[in-house]
């Protein structure tokens, strides 16, 4: 199955940007390789509030995203230590 993603205004605003070069080009990396072809083989559930979105850890950061058929919505991209706190927010 074919996926196509979706991002929420705030990653390609916010997250994106604030990822150094490395970092970005990991998480890119990890899109396109793990994420877009098969979200529920690499991805972790999450649990309390944001029960229907799943976790993609590359490093220290956090991809949140969840699936609705054949489509992959990426809430956020953010730092472990904040993904729960931001998450939330951008949710609402």
């Amino acid at each position: 199955m074919s996926f196509s993603l979706l991002y929420h205004p705030d990653v390609k605003k916010r997250d994106i940007p604030k990822l150094n070069n490395d970092i970005r080009k990991r998480v890119k990396r990890a899109i396109e390789t793990r994420l877009l072809p098969a979200p529920q083989d690499y991805a972790e559930p999450l649990r309390k509030t944001l029960k229907n979105y799943r976790k993609l850890g590359v490093s220290d950061y956090r991809i949140v995203f969840r699936t609705e058929g054949n489509e992959i919505f990426v809430l956020g991209i953010c730092h472990r230590k904040e993904a729960y706190l931001l998450m939330e927010k951008r949710r609402d």
